[in-house]
């Protein structure tokens, strides 16, 4: 039997773990370092309030005063709910990638209409967008959300640009999401390995996908500031979900970034079957990490199936394949493959490592 930390549910099987003498895992004790000091900050609502104030000062003038990406998942839809109630003027944008589902669009309409948000909503080119995909599929590369990411992080950028915003509100946030394995997912910016992976792997010209590179996250840092909102007040999920069910009409997806069939997919079939990966392990650690799970309801959440039932997998799967017409044959030899590395194929991390040290050695550090 594997050994499992004492507080967490990670055990052995997770990339680069260790436990210390008194069996609690790196895991933990990063977050006790990194996430708890500021989840624990009794000041944090103060100053919160403080840089609600600041970003309306900022904003003055302009249509907006902030950017808020929108998925039609809880965190995001939370934090519309959140900025909206305070008197923020946010843009919102959403990245439809072709694989939104039926409940996220709904979702999206409910919390702009309710909350009178504008919307931006940058449809990808299907047909690029499916070739990029299937590309890093057969490159066998652990993460092929990356080129969602990627497109949502450039588009981003183009309208802080265009409306001259000055602060990105994320609903990425520590009390949910603090621990996760680096080696489960890629730099977000490396537009290098995307090109090369697809170069390699890819069957058509890429005109229209959104991408930026390291220069423009360089430049990125100096036009505005991303502010994580969650990390200043008490987020319970539980609680978030029902205040959004009762006041905006939102319906919930099943799981953790399932509001994309994609990324459902992705989560609940490719990883687990291709890499031996269960995303639930790590999100539910964070959960108790904060207080919002014991470590006995983590294991009832990890009892339950990724997939409800074998019609559902066998209707995704169908589904799936129809989508990047492929034949069951092909799938089936793209998860059995052998997993590939990003470092594997040309990327950019020399460069960045390079201008890290540059930026270190001018700051004096």
């Amino acid at each position: 039997m594997s050994q499992e930390c004492v507080r967490c549910v990670l055990d052995e099987t997770i990339t680069n773990i260790s436990f210390d003498e008194d069996g609690l895992c790196n895991y933990c004790k990063n977050y006790d370092l990194e996430a708890r000091p500021i989840l624990e900050n009794k000041g944090n609502l103060e100053a919160l309030e403080k840089k609600v104030e600041e970003i309306k000062a900022k904003g003055k003038g302009k249509r907006y005063d902030c950017l808020i990406g929108l998925s039609g998942g809880v965190d995001s839809s939370y934090v519309a709910h959140f900025l909206a109630e305070r008197g923020l003027r946010p843009l919102a944008f959403h990245l439809d990638n072709g694989w939104n589902s039926d409940i996220s669009v709904k979702n999206i309409k409910n919390i702009v209409s309710r909350l009178g948000i504008d919307l931006y909503t940058h449809v990808i080119d299907w047909d690029e967008f499916k070739d990029m995909q299937l590309a890093f599929l057969k490159a066998g590369v652990v993460d092929v959300e990356l080129l969602t990411d990627h497109a949502i992080t450039a588009v981003a950028y183009k309208l802080i640009r265009k409306e001259k915003i000055k602060y990105f509100i994320s609903g990425s946030n520590y009390a949910t999401e603090a621990i996760m394995p680096n080696e489960w997912s890629y730099y977000k910016w490396d537009s290098k390995n995307i090109k090369s992976i697809h170069r390699m792997f890819g069957k058509q010209p890429i005109k229209t996908y959104p991408s930026y590179n390291f220069i423009d996250k360089i430049k990125s840092q100096s036009i505005y500031e991303v502010v994580r909102v969650l990390d200043y007040i008490e987020y319970n999920k539980e609680d978030a979900m029902k205040l959004l069910k009762d006041k905006l009409g939102w319906q919930y997806y099943g799981g953790k970034h399932y509001e994309s069939i994609f990324t459902k997919f992705y989560q609940a079939y490719i990883l687990p079957n291709k890499f031996g990966i269960d995303k639930r392990k790590p999100h539910v650690s964070s959960l108790i990490n904060s207080g919002q799970f014991t470590k006995e309801q983590a294991y009832e959440e990890l009892s339950h199936p990724l997939y409800p039932s074998e019609e559902e997998k066998e209707k995704d799967i169908e589904y799936i394949l129809k989508k990047f017409n492929l034949s069951r044959t092909e799938f089936d030899k793209i998860i059995s493959d052998p997993p590939k590395s990003h470092l594997d194929y040309p990327n950019g991390v020399a460069m960045n490592n390079l201008l890290k040290k540059v930026k270190r050695t001018l700051l004096g550090k």
